[in-house]
């Protein structure tokens, strides 16, 4: 008895073991996590070390060095960025995906206190910073006033709107841009400091030694304790202006005498504007476990109530919210979902002609997408935008096996057997066949699912989800449909007028075809050179593909990065600020515009605009980008360009081209060689605009010292060195309480006594005598191009090529380019690596050919197990390069590229077509079993398999048609699976259909033959 014939004479076994698929998926699908992608944690751990006053070169040397030594030293540590600049040392490291992020903080943390006493003195503690999720906020919320200062937001968001807000839960970082913390600014005038014989060593003494937080304990009665509060620091401006510095002769000296005291701002380097309005953002992350749209949906509940506490006149709105996107992207999946089974139902109808039969193969598509949700929350998986993209393949895949099924006791009712015989016949014949249909379409994720990195972190889940999706369908095909078709299906239904109309055709088409197909077996030769000509045509269709690593999405939002010269401050960006907010401002499918000066550097800025929804505008933000590019190009004394945000998780935001050189020697090497790179790079005319990070045109002032004068005088280096680091660094003294928050004390010149290198000597030393004396006696001025920022990459000094690819060019063109050229020019000290999402890509855009070649193996392998033959498998997979060339035309021609998601098609073909060949390979060894010869049998079997090939390939053509049509959010991805898919699976069908049989003819096992030899064997005489 086969194992179909128990679920045919228990019917209610069978709809038992489809109800309880049902129920365990329902009671599941509620449990499952909603996200944008799978769960992943891409971690960087930034170390920023603060040493107020120091050059680049000095920070470099003696404060990112060590610390960069001993953290390389740490696991868990994919690669090391560093950046050296002026009084700051920024280290980032970039953790392996999916190492866990608390070790990788830990292993830090302890190689930083390792070397924390090589550190020179003056320098901040290192603050240890980690980053785990997309660096771009999930929501930024704009707060503008105009009557609270940026100091006042910046302390209202910081103490009451932060606190309440992480209160929600499922935040992992709360970050404010253009935050103004409150800070006592001692505003010191040099001229009045020499007349009053006061020097900047004696400033910060008298603060270091009368701001002081003290602890002096308690007094202890007999019965009771007595807390004693000392008051020995200062709290207000008047207390600070107070404050004696010195006492000259019996006069006591004030800082009120020497300067001015204000409640000011930490810095004055940044800004934020909000269309045109001075703001300040709050950028709030969710937690790497945590569902964004949860935690966004939450925040925006909660905003009204906050918002009603807000002092008079502080407005705060919605500036970006990226699950807008997100949702936008799961909703049209679903829409996908829904359109899909409509059109597989409909196509299933055509191809049977009555609504009683359609319903046996439709209903697979419930319950298996219902019922995968089972295995999907036992797996730790999540409904996000690539497992709902594997339901959408899954309709066309579920039925499969349920149509295959129900052709094969269908034809049997048709030559005249009862429905439960036709049942019991046609669902042992086809057993095996769905059986080893099944398990190859599951087995060809199976590579998918155990790949490392980005691919596999973010595929894993599709491959599962769809492998799962299908060993479903074909339980449901082996044990409820069969059941189904002996109680649905008659002779009744078979004379139905339209049920007969479609057999008579099909007869037809089968007649022709298997004409056709015998006519062809006439010509092997050619149908070999055909088939050979198109497996040797795959390797010029894809080497002749361009390549990304995904394609860009239109997401509502484009960016703008612009640096000024390597000298620019806040006050050089601000002029720009009207030119730019004009241009944002004239394209009409904007909402709203920001900018940050002076951010992610002083000499940087960040802006960009957010679009309306995808449905209000006509153009998409990928014909927006050259026009905002073109107009960004025409603002003179900013380099400015526009960007388009990754599509991907994982990858950072950044220009698409990041090319680093790295070298053995010093940075002037890299200058030396850097404009060359750049200059072919533009020349090539692949490139819209490139820049590079390392520029010597920052002018750094040289100070050199008349050391014998000096010591004539009785004049410390150190005292110089303090004088000038207390009136120019900006870098803290000590702190001051106030209403239960501590700020910071910062004693400095003020901007228009600090503008030119002359004012340098107006600042005053104390000599041995105790006379003050101007620093212009005793130093000299000497100007020098240095590069405002020195960068490291893998501890090595480098430089870093950063570009925009023009319209039509892909990142692998643009990477191949400049990968030629250095090894042309480069010196042998010097080597070439990759940033971001070139980094990305080249890690990762040859990772899906290995899980090709390796899903091509795990189906050989399977398929000759199930065969009990090595030769079978080989004429099965024949028909794999028929469909992945059909596949690669398209791409070839331009409609799409090779990225993550047509290489995910590309391999989900390789098991679709392979079902062809399996039906038609199973039918034909039973066919010479049954006494035909190998042409015979190849010829009937193709002939009376062809209509279940063509039902399930329109089913799964027609069933992408919703990716193919798709628009708005993410549709550019689902395009790219669904037009491989359809493509490869209509092409790679037509050629199937007689390249398969042909080279059955010569392959296949001639089992006629070994009947005959083991009939003789049989009956031969005993000797």
């Amino acid at each position: 008895m086969k194992l179909t014939d128990i679920f045919i004479k228990r019917p209610v076994l069978s709809s038992v073991v489809s109800l309880m698929i049902l129920v365990l998926g329902l009671a599941s699908m509620t449990k499952l996590p909603l996200r944008q992608f799978p769960k992943m944690e891409n971690t960087t751990i930034t170390v920023t070390t603060a040493y107020p006053g120091a050059s680049a070169d000095v920070v470099q040397g003696f404060v990112t060095t060590p610390l960069e030594k001993s953290i390389g030293s740490a696991d868990g540590i994919d690669y090391l960025e560093a950046q050296s600049s002026m009084g700051v040392s920024t280290i980032t490291a970039h953790i392996i995906l999916n190492y866990d992020p608390n070790t990788a903080l830990t292993d830090i943390t302890g190689k930083v206190n390792a070397v924390m006493s090589q550190l020179p003195q003056g320098i901040y503690s290192p603050v240890i910073d980690k980053e785990t999720g997309q660096s771009m906020p999930d929501l930024i919320l704009g707060f503008t006033s105009k009557t609270m200062s940026p100091e006042q937001i910046s302390a209202y968001l910081e103490n009451v709107v932060s606190p309440n807000l992480n209160s929600l839960g499922g935040i992992s970082q709360i970050k404010v841009f253009g935050e103004k913390k409150y800070a006592m600014r001692i505003w010191l005038d040099p001229q009045r400091m020499a007349l009053l014989n006061v020097s900047p060593t004696d400033v910060k003494a008298a603060l270091l030694n009368n701001n002081v937080q003290a602890t002096a304990g308690q007094l202890k009665s007999q019965y009771v304790f007595t807390d004693i509060s000392l008051n020995t620091d200062l709290h207000t401006t008047d207390e600070f202006n107070n404050l004696v510095v010195k006492n000259e002769s019996g006069r006591l000296i004030r800082i009120r005498d020497i300067g001015n005291v204000e409640m000011g701002s930490e810095d004055y380097d940044a800004q934020v504007y909000f269309n045109g309005q001075q703001a300040v953002f709050i950028g709030i992350s969710s937690a790497p476990q945590a569902n964004p749209l949860t935690v966004v949906e939450n925040v925006i509940k909660a905003f009204p109530a906050l918002q009603k506490g807000f002092p008079p006149g502080l407005n705060g709105t919605v500036v970006y919210n990226s699950t807008s996107y997100i949702q936008a992207s799961i909703d049209e999946v679903i829409h996908g979902i829904i359109e899909a089974t409509l059109i597989v139902v409909v196509v299933i109808f055509l191809f049977l002609g009555a609504l009683r039969s359609v319903m046996i193969p439709v209903i697979t598509i419930p319950l298996s997408l219902i019922g995968v949700c089972f295995l999907m929350l036992a797996m730790n998986f999540s409904l996000n935008l690539l497992t709902l993209l594997a339901m959408v393949l899954a309709i066309g895949l579920v039925v499969d096996d349920a149509i295959v099924v129900l052709e094969n006791i269908y034809r049997h009712i048709e030559e005249g057997l009862t429905p439960f015989q036709a049942a019991i016949k046609g669902a042992r014949e086809i057993q095996n066949p769905v059986i080893v249909m099944t398990t190859t379409l599951a087995a060809v994720f199976a590579p998918i699912g155990f790949m490392g990195g980005l691919t596999g972190a973010l595929f894993t889940e599709f491959a599962f989800t769809l492998a799962a999706a299908v060993i479903i369908s074909g339980i449901i095909a082996l044990t409820f449909s069969p059941m189904l078709c002996s109680k649905v299906i008659d002779q009744t239904l078979l004379q139905a007028k339209l049920v007969q109309k479609i057999d008579v055709m099909f007869n037809r088409l089968k007649n022709a075809y298997q004409r056709l197909l015998t006519a062809v077996l006439g010509f092997r030769g050619l149908v070999l050179i055909f088939g050979a000509t198109v497996l040797i045509s795959c390797y010029f269709l894809y080497t002749g593909t361009q390549s990304e690593l995904a394609p860009t999405e239109d997401q509502s939002f484009l960016a703008v990065f612009a640096n000024g010269p390597s000298s620019a401050n806040l006050n050089y960006l601000q002029k720009f600020n009207p030119q730019l907010e004009q241009i944002l401002n004239s394209f009409p499918e904007k909402v709203n515009t920001f900018q940050i000066d002076g951010f992610p550097s002083s000499n940087g800025l960040f802006g960009g605009m957010i679009l309306k929804p995808w449905s209000e505008r006509k153009t998409s933000q990928m014909s927006l980008t050259p026009i905002l590019q073109n107009a960004l190009g025409n603002i003179t004394g900013l380099e400015a360009f526009a960007v388009q945000w990754p599509s991907l998780p994982g990858v950072a935001q950044s220009l698409p081209i990041q090319f680093v050189i790295t070298t053995i020697g010093d940075h002037k090497g890299l200058a030396q060689i850097m404009p060359d790179l750049e200059q072919k790079a533009m020349a090539s005319g692949l490139f819209m605009f490139v820049t590079v990070d390392l520029k010597y045109d920052k002018q750094e002032l040289n100070i050199d010292i008349d050391r014998a004068k000096a010591a004539s005088l009785g004049i410390q280096m150190s005292d110089i060195a303090q004088a000038l680091n207390v009136n120019l660094s900006g870098g803290l003294v000590n702190y001051f309480s106030q209403q239960g928050y501590s700020f910071e004390v910062i004693p400095q010149v003020p901007d228009d006594l600090r503008m030119i290198a002359k004012q340098l000597g107006n600042i005053y030393v104390s000599t041995a005598s105790g006379q003050m004396t101007p620093l212009s006696s005793v130093i000299t001025f000497s100007v020098s191009p240095q590069p405002s920022v020195l960068y490291q990459f893998q501890q090595l000094n480098a430089a870093t090529l950063q570009g925009m690819l023009m319209p039509g060019v892909s990142i692998g063109q643009g990477l191949a380019f400049l990968q030629q050229t250095a090894d042309q020019i480069l010196p042998k000290e010097m080597s070439y690596n990759y940033l971001d999402q070139s980094r990305q890509f080249m890690k990762e855009g040859n990772a899906l050919i290995y899980a090709f070649i390796f899903a091509m193996i795990v189906i050989f392998l399977v398929l000759a197990a199930q065969f009990e033959s090595f030769r079978d498998p080989l004429i099965i997979l024949v028909a794999v390069p028929m469909s992945i060339c059909g596949a690669l035309i398209p791409l070839y021609l331009g409609i799409a590229t090779i990225n993550i998601y047509t290489q995910i098609g590309l391999i989900t073909l390789i098991g679709l077509i392979s079902k062809h060949g399996i039906l038609m390979v199973q039918f034909a060894n039973e066919q010479q079993e049954a006494g035909l010869s190998i042409r015979d049998a190849i010829i009937h079997a193709a002939a009376i398999r062809l209509r279940p090939i063509l039902m399930t390939t329109a089913a799964m053509v027609f069933g992408v048609v919703p990716l193919i049509l798709a628009s708005g959010a993410g549709a550019v991805s689902r395009f790219n699976l669904g037009l491989v898919i359809a493509s490869g699976m209509l092409i790679g069908t037509c050629f199937t259909l007689f390249v398969v049989p042909t080279i059955y003819t010569y392959l296949a096992k001639d089992r006629l033959k070994d009947l005959k030899e083991k009939a003789a064997i049989h009956i031969m005489p005993n000797e």
